[in-house]
């Protein structure tokens, strides 16, 4: 089993993804990247504590590989652009990658170089170490599969899932 903490924006979207990937064993939403410690999602959305929302996601690398996970990250956001994506904006919604290891961050780098060609714009993601992964509340957890008609589930997730399904099967 391996771990990787991803920010693409709004983590209800980014776990409703990452939980369909064949080989991702688990994805729970959370809070990384900032100074604050054990931050809640109102304390988030100031974007005072410096942290992001994420989703940390546990999978098997024999059967997803980081590069193909990243695909799905890369393919589920846009990571030009700068504290937001789509009507989320804020720090809080960047684009980051928080590995679990050197060798991960490694990996994650090269895979940026290789496909900043494919953007007219350079490619904002932060990319670092993982310093700590602090859960989302309850209420935050599984949101798409508990909510799915949720006014943001209908406009947004819906959407972004049925633009991802070749990437998910």
């Amino acid at each position: 089993m391996a771990k990787v903490v991803l920010g693409a924006g709004c983590f209800w979207c980014a776990e409703a993804v990452f939980s369909r990937l064949k080989g991702v064993l688990k994805a729970t939403p959370g809070y990384s990247g900032g100074m604050a410690k054990n931050p809640a999602y109102r304390e988030v959305c100031t974007g005072k504590t410096g942290h992001a929302e994420v989703v940390e996601v546990e999978y098997d690398p024999k059967i997803l590989k980081l590069e193909n996970l990243l695909e799905a990250f890369f393919s589920m956001h846009d990571p030009t652009s700068v504290n937001r994506q789509g009507a989320d904006a804020g720090s809080q919604y960047r684009s980051a990658i928080f590995c679990t290891s050197a060798e991960q961050k490694k990996k994650a780098e090269s895979f940026i170089r290789k496909i900043q060609k494919a953007y007219s714009k350079p490619i904002a993601t932060e990319v670092g170490i993982l310093r700590k992964f602090y859960p989302a509340e309850e209420s935050h957890q599984k949101f798409y599969e508990r909510n799915r008609f949720h006014p943001y589930c209908l406009v947004v997730i819906g959407p972004k899932l049925a633009k991802m399904r070749r990437t998910l099967e």
